[in-house]
């Protein structure tokens, strides 16, 4: 189904059918995105999420956050992270090879077209990869970049090339974390699950760390479930969300139409549209930031 949140009175209220040419004149056939059977990058792409499947555990998990949520690798600006990311392509990514920079102000730019005055929603879309960041200090790219999903309990087929991508996964032979609750309890919310370890548990956890962040829950929300394609697209793991989840998947919809939609090779004119973003970054995400 295409969903498209029309504008009202308070900005984003309702969901609606679209017409994708509405959404972007030059629209590609959607079937031309995510494609992850005979795609022009198949082969990096097969290779990223195979190593992800094999590697990304409850231990894993436990042993990649004590590593990253120490914030002890650097610090930088947002506008520094950004321009951080002039260096790194997703090798994860079926849609474009364009530097990560390049996305997130294709992503922002398409959510300020249609909502100019959603200074909040539009810099998430400028943000919401920065998490990526973890690849130009070390982190192989399969701990960082394409989607996530819950360790700990049974590995869906609705995640990117099925649950047989898991053989040789350890958690496979655990009695617990093979089962449908695994360790968690039935809607016990997505914020306490353990998420498979990527760029958007880290940048989640980035803006938690630094008391400048004035983003509201909806943008944190959204930068960390954005990734989250098995559920937010695929229905799967509805077992385990909460009515607050529910209320805010609208979100993740909402952002996930221009965050796809925008990957094409038409490139913003970055330092023209630079000075804008620095004043949003001054109001909501000011100053040094711990990484």
């Amino acid at each position: 189904m295409k969903i498209l949140i029309q504008p009202a009175e308070d900005g984003f209220s309702t969901l609606d059918l679209f017409d994708p040419s509405e959404f972007r004149p030059e629209y590609k056939n959607e079937e031309l995105y995510r494609n992850y059977i005979d795609g022009e990058h198949q082969e990096r792409v097969e290779k990223v999420y195979r190593k992800m499947h094999l590697n990304q555990t409850v231990q894993f998990g436990e042993e990649i956050r004590e590593k990253w949520c120490q914030f002890n690798h650097c610090e930088m600006t947002i506008m520094e992270a950004i321009k951080l990311l002039d260096n790194l392509v997703d090798e994860s990514d079926p849609d474009t090879d364009l530097p990560n920079s390049v996305h997130a102000f294709q992503t922002a730019e398409r959510i300020r077209a249609m909502y100019p005055d959603q200074e909040w929603f539009i810099l998430t879309g400028l943000i919401h990869d920065l998490g990526k960041v973890m690849a130009l200090y070390g982190e192989e790219q399969w701990a960082v970049v394409g989607d996530t999903y819950p360790v700990g309990c049974q590995f869906s087929d609705s995640i990117v090339f099925g649950s047989a991508s898991f053989q040789g996964n350890p958690d496979l032979e655990d009695s617990v974390y093979s089962t449908s609750l695994g360790m968690y309890q039935s809607h016990c919310g997505l914020n306490k699950l353990m998420m498979s370890w990527g760029h958007d548990e880290y940048m989640y956890q980035v803006l938690r760390n630094n008391p400048t962040c004035c983003l509201p829950k909806e943008a944190l929300h959204v930068i960390r479930f954005h990734s989250f394609y098995p559920y937010h697209t695929g229905g799967a793991y509805r077992h385990l969300t909460s009515e607050e989840d529910e209320q805010m998947l609208s979100w993740v919809l909402k952002f996930n139409k221009f965050d796809l939609y925008s990957k094409d090779e038409e490139i913003p004119d970055i330092e023209a549209l630079t000075p804008y973003y620095e004043q949003l970054i001054a109001k909501y995400l000011p100053g040094v930031f711990k990484w």
